[in-house]
């Protein structure tokens, strides 16, 4: 990952990554920050965004649309991989 992607200096996870084993892995080995995004457990009787967390569940849900990333289709990861980089090309030219 270190040399794939230079510039990362922050990774945003989910509450299944917190403790300080992950934390400090991250540290040695990307020397970047680990920013555990937790849900709340408060119900409210309206929607509130949680800071942080809804990028991440706004990304998966538009990688949903496509076909190919709902299941498991491929068989190498670089393959998949390939397709995550279709998706989000296509996502990101529909902006424009």
């Amino acid at each position: 990952m270190r040399y794939k992607f230079p510039g990362l200096k922050r990774i945003l996870a989910d509450g299944g990554y917190r403790g300080e084993t992950v934390r400090n892995t991250v540290m040695r080995l990307r020397h970047c920050d680990l920013d555990v995004v937790l849900r709340s457990d408060k119900r409210t009787d309206r929607f509130v965004p949680m800071p942080k967390r809804w990028i991440v569940e706004r990304t998966f849900s538009w990688l949903e649309n496509f076909r190919r990333l709902t299941i498991d289709y491929e068989y190498r990861a670089d393959t998949h991989e390939a397709m995550m980089h279709i998706a989000a090309i296509k996502l990101f030219l529909n902006k424009i």
